[in-house]
Formats: structure tokens, C-alpha cells, sequence
């Protein structure tokens, strides 16, 4: 179940995985599994990682409703 946009997010700004583990320091595998949806980010963290990215939390976040249309 996909809880996060981390991977898309990443893939619209054209930005790795290891960039990001490496701002956040924290591990690779860290990351990989907050963007392959196995661990969920803290909301700290998950501010931080909208913050690199620069976009809104909300937008990092699956919207479950969307998914019923």
C-alpha cells in the first residue's frame, strides 16, 4: 500500500536517492525503503524531505481519496 509520493517526487525533479540520504544523513537503505513505501517517514522527517525538495508536505502524502475516483 502507498502511503508516500517520495519516489515520484524524486523522479519529477530528476533528484537520487543518494542525495537525498546523504541531506537527510541518513543511510541509503533508509531512504530506499521510505521510497519503496516499506518504512514510513517520521513527520519530521518527511517535513525535511519536502523542504529538499522543495514542495509542499501535503503533496508527499497519497491522497487516499483520489484513489476512489
Amino acid at each position: 500500500m502507498e502511503l508516500n509520493r517520495i519516489k515520484e517526487v524524486l523522479g519529477e525533479r530528476g533528484i537520487k536517492q543518494t542525495w537525498l540520504a546523504e541531506k537527510l544523513g541518513k543511510s541509503f537503505n533508509m531512504v530506499n525503503a521510505y521510497v519503496c513505501n516499506r518504512k514510513q517517514p517520521s513527520l519530521e522527517t518527511l517535513n525535511r524531505i519536502s523542504e529538499l525538495l522543495q514542495v509542499d508536505m501535503k503533496d508527499l502524502i497519497v491522497d487516499k481519496n483520489e484513489n476512489k475516483k
